[in-house]
């Protein structure tokens, strides 16, 4: 009997055994399959020993790690419709001397004492003595012929007179077609760009080719302005904005000829539609740097002909700037005039004695600060704009 119970016993105690291993074994299995619910992954050491490897490649290579440079986001310059709309009417609001005149043509009974202040209006506008006395005399006459005071007849008046003087019959096209050479190839348009210093004729060429991109013209510049440290740094900010390649030395000092000979080059290689070439500004009465402006024309044209030299003025500098145009035409035969910070019209006067003065037009103007305040110059719009 005892061993009987004794087996018994034995027995109930395996089975406890085997029950409690068979219930562990259970919450271990739901555990895991809770854990995948969250999606934790269960990973193995062969697993960890395999990323560890793809991680930690074995061979590890000497080259340097080189990153991709970020590449410059090119600004889009604003269309030349646009600009001209938007710089005709900024001209518009300040159109002091067409006020003036109007002002004044339109009293009865004008005495001399009235055009005697036509006159002074006239030249404090920059229009020039022989232009202004040319004015006066055909105002006179046709105010007498048509025998009114009416402001809308006055202006006509003014309008027609102060736009026979503008003259919209001069060629004011930019000359940026390329073509071909004797020796049968391809030649860009080049643009040779001159100017006294202050009159901001490095800006000017960066708004150009803002012009030119806008028009969809293939551009490189050439920095050869290489007494003014910071011109040929400026040129190159203003050709990265818009990717316009810029051939520059890095002497200070070089030779401004052979860098514009390279930028000739430069743009022949590369197909361009257009070269355009800055110059050190030079007062006047410096000889020896006006023949060297005439050697780097003589220098660029080996390479292509200069189609375009531009001569830029600042419109505030009045009579000062007829003396100045006149030697810069007689060194490199100046083809047009750009205009800067004409943005009072109390001196617009001066595109009609410096196309008088010199018989070449002015083709650029340049109303503002703005990276797009440079527009092809519009005859009838400046002189609507005078008299708005």
């Amino acid at each position: 009997m005892p061993e009987t119970l004794y087996i018994v016993l034995a027995v109930i105690v395996v089975l406890g055994v085997v029950i409690g291993l068979y219930a562990g074994s259970k919450k271990r299995k739901g555990d895991q399959y809770r854990l995948d619910e969250t999606t934790t992954p269960v990973i193995t050491d062969e697993e960890a020993r395999a990323d560890q490897a793809v991680a930690e490649p074995d061979v590890v290579s000497d080259e340097p790690v080189v990153e991709d440079a970020p590449v410059p986001t090119l600004e889009t310059p604003e269309s030349v419709p646009s600009r001209m709309q938007r710089l005709r009417a900024r001209l518009a609001r300040s159109g002091s001397m067409g006020k003036a005149l109007l002002s004044i043509l339109s009293r009865a009974d004008l005495s001399e004492d009235d055009w005697d202040e036509i006159e002074e209006t006239l030249l404090a506008a920059d229009v020039g003595l022989e232009a202004s006395d040319d004015l006066m005399e055909k105002l006179r006459t046709e105010t007498k012929v048509r025998g009114t005071t009416d402001t809308s007849v006055v202006r006509e008046i003014l309008r027609e007179q102060l736009l026979a003087l503008v003259d919209p019959s001069l060629d004011r096209t930019l000359d940026t077609t390329p073509g071909v050479g004797d020796d049968g190839q391809h030649h860009p348009a080049t643009v040779l760009v001159v100017g006294v210093n202050g009159t901001g004729k490095t800006t000017t060429i960066g708004k150009l080719s803002r012009v030119l991109v806008a028009e969809d013209k293939t551009v490189v510049l050439g920095a050869a302005d290489t007494f003014r440290a910071a011109a040929a740094e400026q040129l190159a900010t203003w050709g990265e904005r818009v990717g316009v390649d810029v051939v520059r030395s890095d002497i200070e000092g070089a030779d401004p000829a052979s860098v514009a000979f390279e930028a000739v080059a430069e743009g022949r290689k590369q197909n361009a539609d257009v070269v355009v070439v800055d110059t050190a500004g030079r007062l006047q009465n410096k000889a020896g740097l006006m023949d060297e402006l005439g050697k780097i024309k003589r220098v660029m044209e080996k390479q292509a002909p200069v189609r375009e030299v531009l001569l830029v003025i600042d419109a505030t500098t009045g009579q000062n700037a007829m003396s100045q145009a006149k030697v810069f035409s007689e060194v490199v035969g100046i083809t047009g005039i750009v205009l800067t910070k004409l943005d009072g019209t109390a001196k617009g006067g001066i595109v009609i004695n410096v196309q008088r003065t010199l018989g070449v037009p002015v083709k650029f103007v340049g109303l503002g600060e703005g990276a797009d305040d440079l527009a092809p110059f519009d005859p009838e719009g400046f002189v609507d704009a005078l008299l708005n």
